[in-house]
């Protein structure tokens, strides 16, 4: 049996007819940039997230980079972040030329509360909570800090869409919530988009003239903006896996817990959600010493497994600049060292999950 970690294609089954005829829909509209999907996706996905206002981009990135240069945060700034997360994060802060500061996650993969406080300067302006693997941050302390310092609070949410803190969603906490809508999300689209959730309706209207050349009437440019539009496209097709979202959620929420109620091995560390907070599983992230050699054994059966992330931000070549060394963050290190993502997706069959157990308690 071969098991891919991550199936997209089923997905897409499962709605098939849907999603072909709203892509013919759209097609044979003669309007393919900023129409009537992307005004109705905006609404929907805010309505969904229980977001005041919701605008469309062009990708993930797009929306955490765009977020961070209209909240003004830009050189001599420093904003926090965790050291686990993908590097995407990091480049939003640094692209506005802000310096990232890195803190040691919790066991929970989200940043350590516990460990901001320290790092807060006078240079200070913001804390990027990320929703790692679908699984929500502290997002109470986290609020409660930004309110003490004054400081801004924006969420990546590139992998949490519809994950929960005390009842609450993931992207309404803070300034700016941040979505991406890569195919290989929960809620992925046929391509690349995202889009910012917003509490403050300015903001919103400055996110949508910046996405459009700085522009909010056609040659009239009040700002040097960006090119950064979701397109009609994946819009609609991006609605049509709306409407079924919370089955789609529900069905890999289902899927995490057979994994965590069988997965029996003393060697194998699973993943715990932090107290009050709902997950999505994005992935399904275990750690183990021997990871390597797990990864080996798993794929020798045709199992597929994935390593989100191998090295962390701080010791890519990119960050360079910023001078951390290996052992900086010896957590953030040990993680990438020793966690590996198992096979996890939407359409994932009984027999495939029960094959993936059985070789792992076998390891």
């Amino acid at each position: 049996m071969e098991i891919m970690p991550n199936r997209m294609d089923r997905g897409f089954y499962q709605y098939q007819n849907e999603f072909e005829q709203k892509a013919l829909d759209v097609l044979r509209s003669g309007r393919y940039v900023l129409g009537e999907e992307v005004l109705a996706f905006e609404e929907e996905f805010a309505d969904y997230t229980g977001g005041a206002y919701c605008v469309g981009l062009a990708s993930g990135l797009d929306a955490l980079w765009i977020a961070f240069r209209l909240l003004q945060i830009g050189p001599g700034d420093e904003v926090i972040v965790q050291g686990n997360t993908y590097i995407a994060s990091v480049m939003g802060i640094s692209i506005n030329g802000a310096t990232p500061v890195f803190v040691e996650p919790d066991m929970q993969y989200g940043i350590d509360v516990e460990k901001i406080e320290e790092k807060i300067t006078d240079k200070t302006k913001a804390i990027l909570a990320v929703h790692l693997y679908g699984m929500a941050a502290r997002m109470d302390k986290l609020k409660d800090l930004c309110e003490k310092y004054r400081l801004k609070l924006v969420e990546d949410c590139a992998q949490s869409h519809g994950a929960c803190f005390q009842g609450q969603m993931t992207g309404t906490f803070g300034d700016v919530g941040c979505f991406s809508f890569y195919p290989s999300k929960n809620m992925g689209g046929f391509g690349d988009g995202g889009a910012v959730i917003v509490k403050d309706k300015q903001l919103a209207d400055d996110f949508k003239m910046f996405r459009n050349y700085g522009s909010h009437k056609r040659y009239y440019n009040r700002v040097v903006g960006a090119n950064s539009r979701l397109d009609e496209l994946q819009a609609g097709l991006l609605r049509i896996r709306l409407t079924h979202l919370n089955e789609l959620t529900n069905e890999k929420v289902k899927l995490a817990r057979e994994y965590s109620n069988r997965i029996q091995n003393p060697k194998i560390r699973l993943p715990q959600l932090s107290d009050g907070a709902k997950g999505v599983w994005h992935q399904y992230v275990i750690r183990c010493e021997e990871r390597d050699r797990l990864s080996q054994y798993l794929a020798e059966k045709g199992i597929g497994t994935l390593i989100h992330y191998p090295i962390p931000p701080h010791l890519s070549e990119a960050y360079q600049y910023l001078g951390y060394q290996e052992g900086s963050l010896p957590i953030t290190e040990h993680f990438a060292k020793t966690i590996l993502s198992i096979p996890i997706y939407n359409g994932m069959t009984s027999k495939e999950q029960d094959f993936v157990i059985e070789a792992l308690n076998n390891f």
